[in-house]
């Protein structure tokens, strides 16, 4: 089984939506023979052109690694990656303040330097298939959540809290990611 992500310019940050909209009109037309744009030739796994989109097919079991790759690439180029099997898209800004933060999901989505859009849409998809997501700034300090709202944080030590609701859990990875604390004061924590 294979999958796939699209890669192209956008001038600003576009929605999943857009972003869906876009690979699925990409996807009705043949791929184009012949000369390729300079960024195909940097992209891993098997790479086709249609019209100003790239298309990156890739074996399921690579999946994790190579679309690392692909992210990191895209982003050099300030291009746009959408994953269409996980339904998210990756714009190039706006991004938090920590330089080299990564997010990680349980289902083994990792993006160095996500968007602040990608971080909260990637929330939404927490599920028996993808336990967790967290913000990790190595050596420093990290957020996470997991289904049912249950938000660790650790800087010196883990503390835990218990939130409600989906919009209060992302509005504290955004605090985060933007170094900003008031998370801490809202929440009641407790050592783990």
């Amino acid at each position: 089984m294979s999958v796939e992500l699209m890669v192209w310019d956008e001038p600003v940050p576009v929605s999943r939506d857009q972003a869906r909209a876009t690979y699925l009109e990409a996807r009705k037309g043949e791929p184009l023979q012949g000369e390729t744009p300079k960024i195909a030739e940097e992209l891993p796994g098997n790479v086709t052109v249609h019209g100003d989109h790239v298309l990156v097919t890739m074996d399921l079991e690579t999946m994790d690694e190579m679309s690392a790759q692909v992210f990191e690439i895209a982003r050099t180029h300030g291009l746009v990656c959408y994953d269409p099997q996980r339904d998210l898209v990756h714009n190039v800004a706006p991004l938090g303040v920590y330089q080299g933060m990564q997010l990680h999901t349980g289902d083994g989505l990792v993006v160095r330097d996500p968007d602040l859009g990608l971080v909260h849409d990637v929330l939404g998809t927490m599920s028996p298939q993808n336990p967790f997501v967290a913000l990790v700034n190595y050596g420093r300090h990290f957020i996470q959540v997991s289904p049912g709202y249950e938000l660790e944080y650790k800087e010196k030590s883990m503390v835990r809290a218990d939130v409600a609701e989906l919009e209060e859990v992302r509005r504290a990875f955004h605090e985060y990611a933007t170094g900003e604390r008031g998370f801490l004061s809202r929440h009641s924590w407790s050592a783990v």
